[in-house]
């Protein structure tokens, strides 16, 4: 008698919901990995225009005379997917610091595009290197002491 191949119907559907389990767990931890990887591009940008801004400062002895552009040019358009950024002098912004001047000081401000997945975040940076997450949508924690990078409110 000849052996029958193949695979019986039960071990398909063990094998089905096997990958399904799987799925359904993998998937949540991949989107918040790829959701972690887009928050970068505020971070990169807001250090970038940090440095711009104190190199500026070196030359002029303050941060500029417009509040809008604080001297400095906007970042490169293709770079910018999933933040807009904004610029201002630190004594129009609360909490102003006392003795900062009008170009003595700056806030760039990274928040997320409503049509993409950054959605409701809200980076900052001062020009006393404090970094603040102003922003957070729901079931994520901010912070005013760091940039929040992960769900549980870790810097």
């Amino acid at each position: 008698m000849k052996k029958q191949k193949g695979f019986t119907l039960i071990e398909l559907l063990i094998v089905v919901a096997i990958v399904g389990i799987l799925a359904t767990v993998a998937l949540p931890a991949y989107t918040d990995y790829v959701l972690r990887s887009k928050l970068t591009e505020a971070m990169t940008q807001l250090a970038s225009m940090r440095v711009q801004l104190e190199q500026y400062y070196q030359d002029n002895r303050n941060y500029g005379s417009t509040a809008i552009a604080c001297g400095v040019p906007a970042p490169i358009a293709p770079s910018v997917k999933y933040f807009t950024y904004s610029c201002g002098w630190r004594a129009g912004l609360v909490p102003a610091y006392g003795t900062d001047g009008q170009d003595q000081s700056f806030m760039v401000i990274a928040t997320g595009i409503a049509s993409t997945p950054t959605a409701g975040f809200v980076y900052n940076i001062d020009q006393r290197n404090n970094k603040q997450t102003t922003g957070v949508p729901a079931g994520w924690t901010g912070s005013t002491t760091c940039w929040i990078t992960k769900k549980g409110g870790i810097c």
